[in-house]
Formats: structure tokens, sequence, C-alpha cells
């Protein structure tokens, strides 16, 4: 019996990606509406209340308003908007998080996708805090740089379009400069911080991927830990994930990372760069920001929702 499932967003970067991810399931059934019928109220709440699994790809405001739609108590919700990433009654996106949080996912009916740059910086920082090597007040600074499709649909056109209403030819550029990111109240909840983090995003002259950066003094912090201690929490935490992997421990040297590396993936690969001293280390994460950043969560969770294998439809490549 396959499990009926409406992307309200469906023409969007991530609603797209995520049907694509769908599509030549024979346990999937997609729901579809019109053009026109996705401008009318009562049909879309008609199809909100049909389905078995609603995935929502919506800006906050009418995430908020489609889950006020729902009356159906049978119908479960992914919704890939910040709206309710923190908010009671939701549980968080991101099966790896901690043993057993596949499962939390797996018995929920509401499931708040993660966002893109926050499901790397958890992922490095949460392991850290639980572990005690991090002390929860510790002043975090995180940088990130991601490909523009992160910035939606106006974004794409004003990179790739010269006849955009404002086009962009700049190669670089930071933003978020008034430290007050939509991802940094999931940050700091989800990471168990609490201090609020320093968040430093940018964006650059390519499409998709993403690099998230967290330095540590580990000179300064309690007990001075080692390059080797934050590489082996993070390495024992994801231990047989199939998803989120921890590469080597880099000394030195002159290493590289790629955003790209990753695109059309669901994984997110975790590094640990330190000094030769070993008195400072660098945390990155590489991941496809419309990836696990994106889609392949939002795969990824309705997968555990509807109790399908849990990489359905997540091995192969996508690339719009």
């Amino acid at each position: 019996m396959s499990t009926s499932v409406f992307i309200d967003g469906a023409e969007g970067t991530t609603g797209l990606q995520i049907r694509t991810r769908l599509d030549g399931r024979d346990d999937v059934a997609l729901l579809t509406l019109s053009d026109a019928e996705r401008k009318d109220p009562a049909r879309r709440k008609a199809m909100l209340n049909a389905c078995d699994v609603a995935i929502l790809c919506l800006p906050d405001d009418a995430a908020r308003e489609a889950v006020a739609m729902i009356d159906n108590p049978d119908v479960k919700v992914v919704d890939a908007s910040t709206a309710h990433r923190t908010a009671d009654g939701w549980d968080y996106g991101f099966p790896e998080m901690d043993p057993g949080h596949g499962a939390v996912i797996a018995a929920s009916k509401r499931v708040a996708n993660t966002g893109c740059y926050a499901v790397a910086s958890v992922a490095m920082l949460r392991p850290l805090v639980e572990d005690g090597l991090l002390p929860a007040d510790w002043p975090i600074s995180i940088n990130a740089v991601s490909g523009y499709s992160g910035g939606g649909k106006k974004m794409i056109q004003s990179f790739e379009d010269p006849a955009a209403e404002s086009p962009l030819d700049t190669p670089f550029r930071v933003y978020g400069l008034g430290l007050a990111h939509k991802h940094v109240p999931e940050i700091e909840r989800w990471s168990g911080l609490t201090m609020r983090p320093i968040f430093v995003p940018s964006v650059g002259r390519y499409r998709e991927g993403m690099i998230v950066q967290i330095p540590l003094q580990l000179q300064a912090m309690p007990g001075t830990p080692k390059p080797a201690d934050v590489h082996d929490i993070l390495a024992s935490h994801y231990e047989d994930r199939q998803f989120v992997t921890v590469a080597d421990l880099v000394h030195g040297g002159s290493p590289v990372l790629d955003a790209e590396a990753l695109n059309g993936t669901n994984e997110l690969r975790l590094h640990v760069f330190a000094h030769d001293d070993g008195k400072q280390a660098v945390v990155c994460g590489v991941l496809d920001n419309l990836g696990k950043g994106a889609s392949g969560q939002a795969v990824q969770c309705l997968n555990l929702m509807t109790g399908a294998p849990e990489g359905a439809g997540l091995d192969a490549q996508i690339l719009l």
C-alpha cells in the first residue's frame, strides 16, 4: 500500500528536488493540484487533509497557515520552512542528532525539517556539548558559505539572469551582519548552547554546495582538549550512520575543502583540522544545501515517518 504525499509549494527549489527524489517510487503516491487549484484555498485545504503526509515548502507565514488548515488528525506534516523549528509540539528533523532520534521522528506527526546552515552546525556542536568537552556557555563563532540556490528563486534569478530586476555579478558576499540570521535560534536550541553563537553566513557565485566552519581555541578551553578528543567524540557519535560521516583527523599541512563535493547527495561530511601544535582546531561540515540541508533531509524524515527504508530515494545524485 502506497503513502499519499502532497507537496505544498512543489514549484519551488526544495519542492522540485523532493518531487524528483520521490518520482518513480512505488511506495509513494504524489498528489498534485493544478496551477488554478493551488490558488483556491478550499481545494488546497482539501488536499492537505486528504493526504497521508503533507510536505510544506513554503514561506514561514504560509506554512503556519497550511498547518492551521489541517483538521484531519491522521495527517503527518514535514515542514521545510523555518516556522516550527523551535516550536513546542514539533520534533526536529535531524535523524542523526542523538541515538534514538530517528525513532522519535518515526513516531511523530509534526516534524520541522532542519535549516541547511543549522544542520551542519548542530551536527558539530551538539555531540561536543553533550560530552562536556565544549561548555554550553562557550563563545562560539560559526562561519559559512553557501551556493546561491540557498536564497531561493529570486536569488537564483539574480545570479543567473542578467535581465533580472536586481542582477548580481559579485563573486562573493557576506550577509546577515545584523547577527540575527533566522537559523541562529535553531542552532542555539538544538546544539545545547546557552550563549547565542555569532553566525556569519556568506554566498558565493556557484549554484549549490556549502561549507560550515567552527574554529576552536582548544588551549583556552576547560581541560585543554586535544584535536583527537574533538574528532573521537564526533566519530563515535556518528559511527555507522549512512548520511553523516566523519573524515580522518588532519594535523597541519595544507588541506582544502570543496563546497560542491557532495552536491546531489544527502550526505553531511564532518572534518577536524588542527594546527601542528594541537592548540587550535577548526571543525567543518560539507553538504549540499539542497540535499542534507533541505530536500534530502525531508525525504529521509518522510521515510522514517512512513516505515520506508531510511535511505529510500536518497542513493542517486539529484542535480537540478
